[in-house]
């Protein structure tokens, strides 16, 4: 397979049918550099090298490049380089061999690329790159464990007759997420019984002094308190990422075994968690294996899920997005799925396409549309239906629905959303979505408005831009389907004051020249726009003179580009924006 260029977000969805390659990618980018040098995580000539090039490629495998990725660099490697008197540098490429041994390249400010021949250099690069940590595989928590067994399992050694390395990992991090030692708790549940060995060698009990059985008593009271504190913590904070129920977990160790008892605001009474749902008890190892490692030896990891929730209930699917989305804040994540509850539409962008073309060959691919001979169709189903389901979730749960023009608004809108949603400007009562008319034409936006009103007849609430396609659509729409409902129908030059703005008017000028002085950095002059004059005309015109041809497709490009800026952006929004942002989404939240 050759995927070319992924461009990954703080989350990535590989959607695809099965066999289209998904774990194929992951996979290659775990080999990179994983967490664990061993067993699988080893590049394998024989079966990581194509079949059709094997005969070809095997011989020479130190000079073929298995997996090749670019990383942005921190200040610290960018001191690195600026000591070594190379300058401008913001990224680096970095690529691993089937053998295995690593290339390091950089382009230097108005240079070519170059390959970092100082190995000193190199080696602290590769040092400062992430960890790739591969999951497949979560390894559900047994409801009752044997204490001893538990011991020699977290020592590092086997036991015969249990062979689950997943399992004992999640074990390993039930017992530090919630701050107990299983040699404590086992040595505090002991019996104050003396075993003594007569002359010829027979065991026989010595019963305990009153001293003995109270101190053995004092031990027991400080487990069950250990037991009860660490009961409390499991259950605070598994609350604030799984939603479908309200759950109680009670760890309890009795004699030489330990269990783990649940309870919910439906039943009551405690059950073993071995006898709950699949999905609670995957979401549970998937929450604890997570939640410890990305902050323990992983800490700043990509984490690499493949066909992560399969097992949830489409409702907690979506739960599981929400858990990404706070995973993202310290690890960058990729994961693959078929799933269309895994699918954020609220990020549609995050999503990459994964398909066999033609030749067999496998292509991730940005382009949601894009198609070889109808290759992807299959594997794009999961996006469409999210979209459908995201359809049904305003008619069904009363959500806020708000067509827009296009795939542009929405990455806008969706960014502004979340980031005064984040920062507690706004506060709406009901989900806001923003869903596209595929464009600016009064009769799809009339038949999508159709079908979004709500059964009370409300319809649901328009934005267009101001220039003189959207004026038009405007007329229409309210000389017919919104007439009488005018209010409904809000332009961009009612939010910011002067005739012919668009949706990027909106935006902070330093977010749009962020890109597109990438586009224009051979120009002599930067992209200074006047504030006060819509952007789209002044970004084409100094296009036009500076005879430099923007991309196909510009628009969306830099509507992904600034949505990613605000995302990540730290500093305050100025006030000027930021008082147009609220004054829409006033307007937009009212039912």
């Amino acid at each position: 397979m050759d995927s070319g260029w992924i461009e990954c977000d703080d989350v990535t969805t590989l959607v695809g049918i099965n066999e289209a390659g998904k774990s194929n990618v992951i996979l290659a980018l775990w080999k990179l550099k994983p967490a664990r040098n061993e067993g699988e995580a080893k590049i394998d000539i024989l079966h990581d090298m194509p079949n059709t090039r094997y005969t070809e490629w095997r011989n020479q495998a130190e000079k073929i490049w298995f997996i090749r990725a670019v990383f942005d660099i921190d200040r610290e490697v960018k001191q690195l380089f600026e000591n070594a008197e190379i300058k401008g540098v913001d990224n680096v490429y970095v690529s691993r061999s089937f053998k295995g041994n690593y290339c390091v390249k950089y382009t230097p400010e108005g240079g070519k690329e170059t390959i970092v021949e100082d190995a000193e250099l190199k080696e602290a690069i590769i040092k400062s790159l992430p960890y790739f940590v591969y999951y497949s595989n979560y390894g559900n928590l047994d409801a009752e464990i044997y204490l001893p067994h538990a011991v020699t399992l977290l020592n590092g050694k086997a036991v015969p007759g249990y062979n689950n390395p997943a399992k004992v990992r999640t074990l390993r991090v039930l017992f530090d997420f919630v701050g107990l030692d299983a040699q404590e708790v086992l040595e505090l549940g002991e019996n104050p019984v003396k075993h003594i060995k007569d002359y010829h060698g027979r065991v026989t009990n010595n019963e305990p002094t009153e001293q003995e059985i109270e101190a053995a008593n004092k031990k027991k009271e400080e487990r069950r308190t250990l037991l009860n504190s660490a009961s409390s913590k499991l259950t605070k904070e598994f609350a604030n990422w799984w939603r479908q129920g309200n759950y109680k977990f009670r760890l309890d160790a009795d004699g030489d075994y330990f269990r783990i008892w649940v309870s919910d605001e439906v039943r009551t009474e405690e059950i073993q968690l071995e006898r709950r749902s699949t999905g609670l008890q995957w979401f549970l190892s998937f929450f604890l294996v997570f939640l410890v490692e990305s902050e323990g030896e992983h800490e700043g990891a990509v984490l690499l899920l493949d066909e992560a929730g399969l097992t949830l209930h489409p409702m907690a699917q979506k739960d599981l997005v929400s858990f990404f989305e706070g995973l993202s804040e310290n690890n960058q994540i990729i994961h693959t799925t078929h799933s269309p509850f895994l699918v954020d539409t609220n990020n549609v962008d995050r999503v990459k396409v994964v398909y066999s073309n033609a030749e067999g060959h496998t292509v991730v691919s940005s382009n949601l549309r894009e198609a070889d001979d109808k290759s992807n169709e299959k594997s794009i189903y999961p996006v469409h239906a999210a979209l459908g389901l995201s359809v049904s979730d305003i008619l069904m749960n009363g959500c806020q629905p708000v067509v827009v023009e296009g795939a542009s608004d929405q990455y806008y809108l969706n960014a502004i959303k979340l980031w005064l949603i984040k920062k507690g400007e706004i506060k709406p009562n009901h989900e806001i979505l923003f869903i596209p008319a595929g464009g600016c034409k009064s009769k799809s936006i009339k038949a999508i408005a159709s079908i979004l009103s709500s059964k009370h007849n409300d319809l649901p609430y328009v934005l267009l831009d101001s220039d003189k396609i959207g004026e038009s659509a405007r007329k229409d729409l309210t000389t017919e389907l919104y007439k009488g409902k005018e209010k409904r129908i809000i332009g961009i030059a009612d939010i910011v004051g002067y005739k012919e703005s668009e949706i990027e008017d909106l935006i902070p000028h330093d977010f749009i020249t962020a890109q597109l002085n990438k586009w224009f950095g051979n120009c002599d002059e930067d992209f200074e726009p006047d504030r006060e004059k819509p952007v789209i005309p002044q970004i084409e015109e100094f296009s036009r003179k500076n005879s430099i041809a923007l991309p196909s497709g510009w628009k969306v490009m830099l509507a992904q580009s600034v949505k990613k800026q605000i995302q990540r952006q730290k500093s305050e929004i100025a006030d000027d924006y930021l008082s147009k942002w609220i004054e829409l989404f006033e307007l937009i939240s009212v039912k």
